[in-house]
């Protein structure tokens, strides 16, 4: 973002997280309004005020500064729910329209909202051809859509339809198999953790997924890369059979962080691009590898630094699969 911000001259409104501290969160905004000369900083919105009093705290130092304290939030951890990979996702709440109306009502009694429309400014981009992330993996996309596949970046799914191939979901929690008339199947993440049983009992799925990558592409993404192995572990330590379409079986008994942007080089064709192509794309769970199999990776990654951090995923067959979440291809040359 503020690269961005840089890039396209505009102007920041800062939100700083000021819990358990007071009139050190200026020094936090000062660092901020002197980090990027390129960088500027036009207003500030507290977040996880603890009440009045804190606020006129935190809010006095930064006016110090000569910034504007356009919003001071109370802490309310009612607004949305959490789990270990962040929020609770839209779909999943029945009650969202209500949701949303209260963060509407919240956002309107807390933050000086005509303060930070009078900051923002219009902004011109030079016009430009059309940008294909990724190109579509086929013509009828076979993909895997419910409470355990729910994480795909909507752009690739708008650029795929853009560029005319057309999607066709399907619910392998309702033990649907891919569609037979597709000439691609595709997993994206989620949280098979939280179904590995009604997956493992999915049997119509699984083997129709076995009898779909007989002959066609199949690929998966994080979540979806864990269902393609022999197994998962769930947090009590029950082990769940998955697709074994891949060698690994993944864990989450001793959970261990893996975040950041990757960019990684396809040592085989796959779905998400031809050998040797240059894929960027973002990587966050909390799965270890208890067995990673006998398969081939399929990538070599490094990191948003660019420093080699090792191979990734598997390949056999017409499957393929990584924990990384495709972005957009990068354009070597």
């Amino acid at each position: 973002a503020a690269d961005l911000a840089a890039r396209y001259a505009l102007p920041v409104v800062l939100v700083v997280d000021v819990a358990a501290q007071a009139q050190s969160a200026a020094a936090v905004v000062r660092g901020f309004s002197c980090h990027d000369a390129n960088v500027r900083i036009a207003g500030v919105i507290l977040n996880r005020v603890a009440s009045e009093r804190h606020r006129g705290l935190v809010s006095d130092a930064i006016g110090e500064l000569g910034l504007p304290v356009l919003g001071a939030l109370p802490r309310d951890i009612a607004l949305l729910p959490e789990r270990h990979l962040g929020l609770v996702q839209a779909s999943e709440h029945g009650d969202l329209r209500a949701r949303l109306d209260a963060l509407a009502d919240f956002t309107e009694r807390y933050i000086d909202l005509d303060g930070a429309l009078a900051i923002a400014r219009p902004i011109e981009l030079a016009a430009s051809g059309p940008i294909v992330a990724l190109p579509p993996p086929g013509q009828r996309i076979a993909l895997a859509r419910d409470a355990a596949f729910s994480f795909v970046y909507p752009h690739l799914l708008a650029c795929w339809c853009k560029a005319g191939a057309e999607i066709v979901p399907f619910s392998p929690l309702a033990d649907e198999p891919p569609p037979q008339s597709c000439d691609v199947c595709w997993l994206p993440g989620g949280y098979p953790e939280l179904h590995a049983a009604v997956l493992a009992a999915a049997q119509k799925f699984r083997s129709g997924l076995a009898r779909f990558a007989q002959t066609r592409p199949v690929h998966g993404e994080c979540g979806g890369y864990m269902v393609l192995g022999e197994a998962i572990e769930d947090a009590s330590g029950a082990r769940h059979r998955m697709a074994g379409l891949l060698g690994h079986c993944t864990s989450f008994v001793n959970r261990k962080l893996h975040l950041g942007y990757r960019e990684a080089r396809l040592r085989a064709h796959s779905p998400i691009g031809p050998a040797g192509a240059i894929v960027r794309g973002h990587e966050f769970h909390y799965a270890t590898v208890l067995a990673a199999g006998d398969d081939e990776p399929l990538v070599e990654l490094a990191d948003a630094q660019g420093q080699p951090i090792g191979s990734d995923g598997g390949r056999r067959g017409w499957v393929t699969g990584t924990f990384f979440h495709a972005i957009a291809r990068r354009e070597i040359g």
